[in-house]
C-alpha cells in the first residue's frame, strides 16, 4: 500500500512563501504522474500543479508564475514551492500519485492572511 504524507502547511501573510512536501513510501518514479490539489471551504477540489514521470508540468492558471512543482527521487518527496501567496490560496492542499489507482495524502492546511 502506497502512503503519501504532506507537510509544510501553516499560516502565512499575503505575499509570503511556503514550501509543501509530500513524502512517498515508494520510489516516486514509479508514478505515472504526481500532483498537488487544493480544496477551499465550500469549493470542489481543484488541480494546482502536476508533474509527469517524464518531467513535464502543468499548472492552474491562478498559480502560474508563483508556484513550482518538483520532485526529489533520492528523498522520494514531491514539493510545491508557493510564492507571492494571497488569501485566495487558502485551502487544504493534497498531493496524489497515479499508478493503476490514484493515491492521496491526508492534506495540509494553508492559510494566507490579508
Amino acid at each position: 500500500q502506497v502512503q503519501l504524507v504532506e507537510s509544510g502547511g501553516g499560516l502565512v501573510q499575503a505575499g509570503g512563501s511556503l514550501r509543501l512536501s509530500c513524502a512517498a513510501s515508494t520510489n516516486i518514479f514509479r508514478f505515472k504522474a504526481m500532483g498537488w490539489y487544493r480544496q477551499a471551504p465550500g469549493k470542489q477540489r481543484e488541480l494546482v500543479a502536476r508533474i509527469s514521470k517524464g518531467g513535464s508540468t502543468d499548472y492552474a492558471d491562478s498559480v502560474k508564475g508563483r508556484f513550482t512543482i518538483s520532485g526529489d527521487g533520492v528523498k522520494n518527496t514531491l514539493y510545491l514551492q508557493m510564492n507571492s501567496l494571497n488569501p485566495e490560496d487558502t485551502a487544504v492542499y493534497y498531493c496524489n500519485g497515479e499508478l493503476l489507482v490514484t493515491f492521496w495524502g491526508q492534506g495540509t492546511q494553508v492559510t494566507v492572511s490579508s
